[in-house]
């Protein structure tokens, strides 16, 4: 037996390796530079971890992601294997502290962003640890032609210097073969063996539906495959809303984010794992280290900024083998709002500069100072102060994140939160005796339909705003409901955190980086034109769409995806749906609704059945839109 599989066996409890993570151990074992094109799922960060344990001294990580270090860090040491994550916001003291601990505490692993190896003391204190293998995790940030371009990582090439013979290994999810090669070229790697797993996942049908009613359609869905199912959506408050649908109708589910706590993340996230919950409706800050095997669905009620991340999300479906639904709902409200949307929300020079500017002074930062100080940040009473819109603004303090101008964190503990914990009918009642506070109540109730039900994130700038009222007066209106015991009200005003990397220099920061700008801000428009003309796209396989886009040819139709079915429609015994249908009209008069629903008979071969039927005399359509047997 390998020393590979008996590592693997002792710490992961796998009894063997996935292909071809075995080949990709064995090249970084030999000393070579390795490229490993592996899609979601396919256990990248083994490929490196595995072969770190085997030789000799510690393996630098080098990853963007703080969540994903932090979760890899926690994931290791859970298998008494010793790891540090170095993330922005450390002290000095602290990170000598874990420096020296990485070199005399026989650690197996240190993580750490890039924008770290920019500091020339960071860089000498690495040069005298015994590194054994350094790792580029999500290795597409190094290319300008990636969908997560970050300029910090071009400088990952000058560890080559420091260490000409530790071998190198770049890891992504997903790249085109024109990024592949950039992230070869710019990390400087040498004749690196090269290894790409196919992006076909035979066992996920990818579909894509036209929906008015959103809601009814992942209704039927989640009824038809009652396993456990992913919901994507593109903000927080979709978030929330969508859970709470859900949860009237009957069906179990929590959510997540990146604005909960960390405890409230793990909470949700168990909740959903251990199978208490059917659903997990999700911003895309979920998936990250999430290898749940029988997920039966995910579905993306939004459109997807790019088909990088639709792949790696969708992908979370199936790992089991068995067959699983990636689905797209859409309508054309969402094309037309998501190409307004990219053009409008996304930040030019002027309003970077501007906006960089406003937050140093919103923190009194002086010019030549700020680095490594952090802030607690709300972003939306920042933007109510300044009068900034507040996605263009999110926008641009992740693209500063990206530049390492900053870092963004968004993993926090504390939340303004507030709920309503008397009745309705109560609270109705407080209002007629106190008239004075009766439009500010309305407000929140209008604005946070389910706030009787949980503590909700609370946004006092907004409702202040919308009531016009002053912050301050809805804030002591809030300490007064909840001294009177109407509300539970969670008062601390910060929902991310802000790191400043590098000293206030204001046009000098932002001139420097704005080429990069232009550049991604025409990239993300050239991603969702390639979103729209997956989902338009009414003339191909829907899994051939896909590997197309990642320049993998396949001439062969899957057999599974909505617009293979549509083509075997015509195939279809229309005589067992119209059965169907005389089944449940024989019992009591329906609408084409609650047919749909007893059934779920697709929309569009009801809609021809009912006609069928109509036409033939063998049912009538009635006064009220339902439909009856004749007699």
């Amino acid at each position: 037996m390998s020393e590979a599989i008996q590592i693997l066996q002792k710490y992961w409890k796998h009894e063997s390796f996935r292909k071809p993570q075995e080949e990709i151990i064995n090249s970084v074992l030999s000393g070579k530079d390795t490229f490993a094109l592996l899609p979601t799922g396919g256990g990248k960060s083994i490929c490196f971890q595995v072969p770190a344990m085997i030789n000799r001294g510690i393996a630098l990580v080098i990853s963007p992601l703080v969540a994903l270090m932090k979760d890899q860090v926690a994931n290791l040491q859970q298998r008494e294997i010793k790891a540090i994550a170095l993330t922005g916001g450390i002290s000095t003291e602290d990170t000598i502290d874990l420096l020296d601990n990485c070199q005399f505490g026989n650690y197996k692993f240190l993580y750490l962003s890039p924008e770290r190896l920019q500091s020339e003391w960071i860089l000498e204190r690495i040069k005298n640890l015994p590194i054994n293998l350094i790792a580029i995790d999500e290795a597409h940030c190094v290319s300008q032609w990636g969908h997560d371009f970050r300029p910090s990582y071009l400088k990952i090439s000058q560890l080559k210097v420091h260490f000409p013979k530790v071998p190198f290994i770049a890891l992504t999810a997903s790249a085109t073969p024109r990024v592949r090669e950039d992230i070869i070229s710019q990390l400087g790697l040498e004749k690196p063996n090269v290894f790409q797993k196919s992006f076909a996942r035979e066992n996920i049908a990818y579909m894509v539906f036209e929906e008015e009613d959103k809601l009814f359609r992942t209704e039927q869905i989640l009824r038809k495959n009652p396993e456990p199912s992913i919901i994507y959506v593109r903000n927080r408050k979709s978030c929330l809303d969508t859970m709470l649908q859900l949860q009237q109708l009957g069906f179990t589910a929590t959510y997540y984010h990146g604005g909960l706590s960390s405890k409230d993340k793990d909470k949700n996230m168990q909740l959903w794992i251990k199978e208490e919950v059917q659903v997990i409706v999700a911003t895309n800050a979920f998936g990250m280290g999430i290898d749940k095997a029988n997920v039966k669905t995910v579905i993306h009620i939004q459109l997807p900024e790019n088909l990088e991340n639709y792949y790696q999300e969708s992908g979370r479906a199936g790992r089991n083998g068995e067959k699983a639904f990636a689905i797209i709902l859409t309508s054309p409200s969402d094309i037309f709002q998501a190409r307004d949307q990219s053009i409008n929300t996304r930040p030019d020079k002027k309003f970077l500069l501007e906006m960089y500017v406003k937050l140093c002074n919103y923190f009194q930062i002086a010019y030549g100072e700020g680095i490594d100080e952090k802030f607690g940040f709300n972003l939306n009473a920042f933007c109510v102060r300044y009068g900034f819109p507040t996605l263009k603004t999110y926008n641009a303090l992740v693209f500063l994140d990206n530049q390492g101008v900053l870092t963004l964190s968004q993993e926090f503990s504390e939340k303004v939160s507030l709920q309503f914990i008397i009745p309705s009918k109560e609270v109705l009642r407080y209002m007629s005796l106190n008239p004075t506070e009766e439009e500010v109540i309305v407000t929140i109730l209008r604005t946070y339909p389910g706030i009787y039900e949980m503590a909700i994130p609370f946004n006092l700038s907004l409702i202040a705003k919308k009531s016009n009222h002053s912050e301050s007066d809805v804030s002591q209106m809030l300490q007064k409901l909840k001294e009177k015991e109407i509300v539970t009200y969670n008062a601390k005003n910060n929902d991310a955190a802000l790191v400043f990397n590098e000293i206030r220099e204001d046009e000098k920061t932002i001139n420097r980086i704005a080429k990069y700008l232009e550049h991604q801000n025409q990239l993300k428009i050239l991603q969702l034109e390639s979103v729209l003309q997956y989902v338009n796209d009414s003339k191909h396989c829907k899994r051939s769409l896909i590997l197309s886009y990642f320049e993998e040819k396949d001439s062969v139709a899957c057999g599974i995806c909505s617009f293979c079915l549509s083509q075997k429609k015509g195939k279809k015994d229309i005589s067992s749906i119209t059965q169907q249908i005389l089944e449940q009209l024989r019992t009591s008069d329906l609408s084409s609704r609650e047919i749909e629903k007893k059934t779920l008979i697709e929309t569009n071969d009801l809609i021809f059945a009912l006609q069928m039927l109509l036409e033939n005399n063998i049912i009538s359509l009635k006064s009220n839109n339902s439909y009856s047997l004749k007699k």
